[in-house]
């Protein structure tokens, strides 16, 4: 009698969440619905995230045909996105991308999901994307973060405030972590 392998434990569960909630000043028009190989760039990664294996994907903006979920403290940057976002979810894995990155890749995404647990994971050099695991200590981390002046109040303080893990990023990766700020970085992205 043949004995079958056990089978691999399942991936535990995570949600992806897309920072879409600035204002596009240096764009000079709203990025999130920039037009990225025939749909709009929020489209675009929501189904990255989806693709990655995210079970949920919600929005950080103010997007209702997205069911997007505006800020509770309006102008307070990307943290705020993450904190309103956060308000909303349950503890667990959080996978957290900017709009403004469409090159990421699936599999450079499952690198931040799979590597072992930490407060947060990020790769060295990078703010974004991120994985943070949303639990009491990291809420109160927002929480606190969100009361301090704006040069605190960053994704960069929170991964050190909580002593994110930084991952090495493979060198062929590495153009999947470019943004889009500007339109000079847009159109280079977009040919």
């Amino acid at each position: 009698m043949t004995m079958a392998a056990p089978a691999a434990p399942p991936e535990p569960a995570w949600t992806g969440l897309v920072l879409a909630g600035g204002r596009s000043s240096r764009m000079g028009r709203d990025k999130a619905m920039l037009p990225w190989r025939g749909r709009p760039l929020l489209q675009h990664m929501i189904e990255l995230l989806a693709e990655a294996g995210a079970t949920t994907v919600l929005v950080s903006g103010d997007y209702p045909a997205y069911a997007g979920i505006a800020d509770t403290l309006p102008g307070r940057g990307p943290l705020a996105g993450l904190s309103s976002a956060a308000a909303q979810l349950d503890d667990g894995p959080l996978l957290v991308v900017p709009v403004d990155m469409p090159c990421l890749s699936p599999s450079l995404l499952r690198r931040l999901i799979s590597a072992p647990a930490a407060p947060g994971v990020c790769f060295e050099g990078q703010v974004l994307p991120l994985r943070l695991q949303l639990d009491a200590r990291s809420r109160a981390c927002l929480a606190q973060l969100l009361s301090c002046g704006a040069a605190q109040r960053s994704l960069r303080a929170l991964q050190s405030t909580l002593g994110f893990h930084s991952l090495p990023a493979p060198a062929q990766l590495l153009p999947g972590l470019r943004n889009c700020n500007t339109p000079g970085q847009w159109q280079e992205l977009a040919v």
